[in-house]
């Protein structure tokens, strides 16, 4: 018996079914790291008004203090994702952006929000790349671009769905309520992506 044999892994070759689930699924993902990401975009200036913030304060929360922990962040991951378990790893990225979303409705005061939004970007590091890798691993080459594709419409929904659901909780029950609204659903799907997906 050859040495590839012996080596080659006992888990059959998922069902087309399980494959479109496994996309779906992470496609919601992405949809829930864009809805976290834009919604302090669309909460901003209720909580510019509640806060007192300035216009710096602002531009701070919502642009480079998430993109500099994203960027920083997600390097290592991805390399991490080489090397660990990636389900485990997005599952645990959704849980803290998810759970650092939801405590942004808690804060009292701009340093705190800041410490919130630094959690949200290290959290979201962890969602794409180990995806990116998952699906090119259910799908083979030829049908890789197509797979992707139906991924990345994972940012159009999240940012219609957050702008939607974010702008009108927020007219209706404030900000604070909207950072939960968004942010407590992430753990179920955390639970699904955890218990659903096979590395």
């Amino acid at each position: 018996m050859s040495d590839s044999a012996v080596n080659a892994p006992s888990n059959p070759a998922p069902s087309k079914n399980y494959r479109r689930y496994v996309l779906v699924l992470l496609t919601l993902v992405y949809a829930l790291n864009f809805i976290d990401r834009q919604i302090l975009v669309i909460l901003q200036e209720s909580i510019k008004i509640d806060m007192g913030l300035s216009d710096s304060q602002l531009g701070l929360l919502t642009g480079f203090a998430f993109a500099i922990f994203y960027v920083s962040v997600g390097i290592p991951i991805a390399r991490w994702a080489d090397l660990g378990n990636r389900r485990n790893i997005i599952s645990l990225a959704i849980t803290v952006w998810s759970g650092m979303t939801a405590l942004s409705g808690l804060t009292q005061n701009y340093w705190q929000l800041l410490l919130a939004r630094i959690g949200v970007g290290v959290g979201e590091a962890g969602g794409s790349p180990p995806a990116h890798s998952i699906i090119s691993d259910y799908y083979p080459p030829e049908r890789r671009a197509s797979a992707l594709s139906f991924y990345s419409t994972g940012v159009y929904l999240g940012v219609l769905f957050g702008f939607l659901i974010g702008g009108w909780i927020n007219s209706e029950f404030g900000w604070r309520v909207a950072f939960f609204v968004v942010g407590v659903p992430g753990f179920l799907v955390a639970l699904l992506v955890r218990f659903t997906i096979r590395e």
